[in-house]
This record gives structure tokens, C-alpha cells and sequence, in this order.
């Protein structure tokens, strides 16, 4: 099975829902070009909707790291959201959880884009 994928916009935010394993081949190039289209179109804020990934390798989790990257240098972010048993055991196992904001639902991963205006923060000390 493929790679597949369907999106929708939340605010400033798109949702990629992906489905399928992203493996070394043909899912991680689907991925790639996926991610690379998303930045082209001018989407900075992307949200991975991991739900029905029910397999990824370590070709995977590198094309995540570079999907990261990539938006980072564009002055965007890109967080994952509804990780699966299988894929979020590799993530912790491999530490790849400290670059990655990882959400259980929509509406806060949605909400943590935010950017709250310094006069808003509240004070200083």
C-alpha cells in the first residue's frame, strides 16, 4: 500500500491526514514531494495527522526530521499529531521526540501554532 493523503485548513494551519507506512521507497519520495508542494504553496504551519500511519522506518523518520527542517527554514513549523502505538514507541526509542511537538487531538495541536504577542505574555521580571 501507498502513501496517501487528504488535507484541510484550520486558520493559518494545514492538516496533512496521512495514510499508508512511510517507508524507504516509494513512500518516503511520496512524502518528500508531499511536504515540498505543501512549502512551495506558501503553508508554513503543517500538522501531520499520524492516526492511519500504521508503519514508518528509519528512511521514515529521517524524511520527517527533513520535513521539519525544511519548514523551520521557511519560517514555518511542522508538529504530529495522533501517533500510533507502533510508530510512537520508534519515535521515543529513537529520541526523535525531542525535535517533534506531538498532540493527541486536533484542536490543541491547532491552538499550539498560536503566536501570542509579547504586550499579551503578561509581564516580566
Amino acid at each position: 500500500m501507498a502513501l496517501e493523503h487528504f488535507d484541510w485548513e484550520v486558520g493559518d494551519v494545514l492538516v496533512l491526514n496521512l495514510t499508508g507506512p512511510i517507508t524507504l521507497g516509494p513512500g518516503t519520495r511520496e512524502f518528500r514531494q508531499l511536504i515540498a508542494d505543501t512549502l512551495e504553496s506558501g503553508k508554513k504551519n503543517i500538522l501531520l495527522n499520524m492516526a492511519e500511519v500504521y508503519y514508518i522506518d528509519s528512511s521514515g523518520l529521517g524524511e520527517l526530521v527533513a520535513a521539519y527542517t525544511a519548514a523551520t527554514r521557511r519560517g514555518g513549523k511542522l508538529k504530529l499529531m495522533k501517533l500510533t502505538q507502533r510508530v510512537q514507541d520508534l519515535v521515543q526509542l529513537t529520541k526523535v521526540y525531542r525535535i517533534f511537538e506531538v498532540f493527541d487531538d486536533e484542536t490543541t495541536a491547532v491552538r499550539s501554532f498560536e503566536v501570542v504577542p509579547d504586550h499579551e505574555a503578561g509581564p516580566t521580571a
